[in-house]
């Protein structure tokens, strides 16, 4: 059974920060998450995408915010379990904790801090009866390399920010793109909607209203997509690809079998050091809830500071934390 001091269930830039503020404290971290690769969803659903609140960073693509994030805790050496689900907890005799991941991997901590973003997600699908026989071959529910969709005739479906900033950005990229959503009015951020409406008059993206995609249609890789304008009879429409971006549906998985105290699909804790109502288990950034809870990545990594002290008195209960700063000591020093 491998030993560490903090056990992090989640790679996303929540938990890779906490290696950093655990380091500073000479605290060891091990990271689980059930994705094959780091970053959570900066990786996974919008590695190209543009991120611009993150201080001292007018702008940083996400991907490049979990580049810099690796970088940045290597000092620290933290070990990973990638493609692995935290599945169960066992409270050892010692006080410790024991986690068994979904491949039988067990790892062993005072403290364990659940930092897994929404937890487990799936994308939220169209009703379309034959959908799954085109999905990777046509039909994508995440953008991870834009340039895949060079030279290639994009149908995005949906109303929210996803669908309005994806079609923005793919209108230098792609051959030619559609944005197609089935109410005449979008969610997303009033400047995104008027800059997808700046490139339609300016014959650089198509946008159709009160229509939704019915049915798709192809041999072997997707072909032609089926609309259904509201009042109005089916037409079809050829294209490469289809992106139906209906935002995801968030599980907790295992976690939610775990006696935490849960709010709507979110773990509660205490704002003074983001603990659960399980000594020695803390929930940081969106996987948590409390008053006023922004799910910001700049506040999980505020949570995770504020997590981390907390965490070393469980940890080394007879020592005294004493604050050290970097611009001081530097990395090395600590």
């Amino acid at each position: 059974m491998k030993k560490t001091d903090i056990i992090i269930i989640g790679a996303g830039p929540t938990g890779l920060f906490t290696v950093f503020e655990a380091g500073l404290l000479r605290l060891k971290c091990h990271l689980v998450d059930s994705l094959p690769q780091v970053g959570g969803q900066c990786s996974e659903i919008y590695p190209k995408k543009p991120i611009y609140d993150i201080p001292g960073f007018p702008s940083i693509l996400a991907g490049d915010l979990i580049d810099n994030l690796m970088q940045q805790i290597a000092p620290f050496k933290p070990e990973f379990t990638l493609g692995e689900r935290a599945e169960e907890i066992e409270r050892l005799e010692d006080g410790s904790f024991k986690l068994t991941t979904s491949h039988g991997t067990e790892i062993n901590a005072p403290v364990i801090a659940i930092a897994g973003g929404l937890g487990c997600f799936e994308p939220r699908k169209p009703p379309i009866d034959n959908i799954a026989k085109y999905e990777n071959n046509g039909v994508e529910y995440i953008i991870k390399d834009p340039a895949f969709y060079a030279n290639k005739r994009v149908w995005v479906a949906g109303g929210g920010d996803s669908a309005l900033d994806w079609s923005i950005h793919l209108a230098d990229i792609a051959q030619e793109v559609t944005l197609i959503h089935r109410r005449n009015k979008f969610r997303a951020a009033p400047d995104s909607v008027s800059k997808a409406y700046e490139l339609a008059e300016a014959g650089k993206i198509n946008i159709i209203t009160d229509a939704q995609v019915v049915g798709l249609n192809g041999i072997q890789a997707l072909e032609e997509v089926v609309i259904q304008p509201k009042a109005k009879a089916t037409y079809t429409q050829q294209l490469d690809h289809f992106i139906p971006l209906f935002g995801l549906s968030p599980k907790l998985g295992p976690i939610a079998d775990w006696k935490l105290n849960i709010s709507k699909n979110a773990i509660e804790v205490n704002t003074l050091d983001y603990s659960t109502n399980i000594p020695g288990i803390y929930a940081i950034g969106d996987i948590n809830t409390y008053e006023g809870k922004l799910k910001l990545i700049l506040c999980g990594f505020h949570e995770a500071t504020l997590m981390v002290q907390s965490a070393f008195k469980i940890i080394h209960p007879e020592k005294k934390i004493t604050l050290k700063y970097t611009t001081v000591n530097g990395i090395e020093g600590f």
